[in-house]
């Protein structure tokens, strides 16, 4: 069987627990071909971001040449995409080329161990970007700041969180992520909005890990660009997503880093 080629437009993590890295391990457990383009270079770990080196738009710019005029994607996901700038570049070079490519955008604002990763200057950039997305992941936090809220304390809020986002823009996949809801304490739910409406609400049973799990948001986003690129309707590539990642949770190693836990993504297909 042929290999699906998918790519991930995002930043680099150096201890290979999220961003282009978790990216690429993602897409070769799901059984497709993964491509990378470079946004950011960051000196990273599992206590926090300590630098970042953004790449310069022209050789963004490049690297989305190269990829496209040999094996064009059949699904993209995009991550840290570091600056307004980089935003504007991706977004004006998908509109010439990727029409019809379905984009999986996981809006990158702050990293699990609260690192800021997109300077406030862009993000009404990054709102307009997502807004013509196939589908959009975020966690709480950073729904609330696209929308302009505050994060939700409560399922109620959770619930107007996601029905205001994909009212305001209506053309995504919204997959909130429940992760940090402080109001479940043995479940994680999900939530996929589209335009308004609730299309489906997922739960699973939430782990009692010892520490927070780092490049659960960019490895989940990936999977579901992996599961879209080789067929699987939005509904079904957000299942089968979530279902690996929690996999990968079930069977992480502990020994493995010192204030995160990364997912295990080896033993997941």
């Amino acid at each position: 069987m042929a290999l699906a080629p998918v790519l991930t437009i995002a930043g680099s993590d150096s201890s290979g627990g999220a961003g282009i890295q978790a990216d690429l391990k993602a897409f070769t457990a799901v059984g497709t071909h993964g491509m990378s383009v470079l946004t950011a270079l960051t000196a990273q770990n599992t206590y926090g971001v300590k630098a970042i080196h953004a790449v310069p738009v022209e050789f963004v710019e490049a690297q989305l040449e190269a990829v496209f005029s040999d094996m064009p994607p059949k699904a993209i996901k995009t991550g840290m995409l570091a600056g307004f700038e980089i935003i504007q570049s991706v977004r004006a070079f998908l509109e010439r080329n990727a029409q019809g490519i379905p984009l999986i955008v996981d809006p990158v604002l702050i990293a699990t161990s609260g690192s800021r990763l997109l300077s406030e200057g862009a993000e009404s950039a990054l709102r307009e970007f997502a807004a013509q997305a196939w589908v959009v992941t975020p966690n709480l936090p950073e729904a609330a700041i696209l929308a302009e809220m505050e994060p939700p304390q409560s399922e109620k809020a959770f619930f107007y969180l996601g029905e205001t986002l994909s009212k305001r823009y209506p053309h995504p996949y919204w997959l909130l992520k429940g992760g940090h809801a402080p109001w479940e304490k043995h479940v994680v739910t999900s939530l996929l909005f589209q335009n308004g409406r609730l299309i489906q609400r997922f739960v699973q049973r939430r782990f009692q890990l010892p520490r927070p799990s780092h490049g659960t948001g960019c490895t989940l986003a990936s999977a579901i660009a992996a599961y879209i690129a080789r067929g699987a309707s939005v509904v079904e590539a957000v299942q089968q997503g979530l279902d690996f990642i929690h996999q990968a949770l079930g069977r992480a190693d502990l020994s493995l880093g010192g204030a995160a836990v990364i997912p295990n993504l080896s033993s997941c297909h």
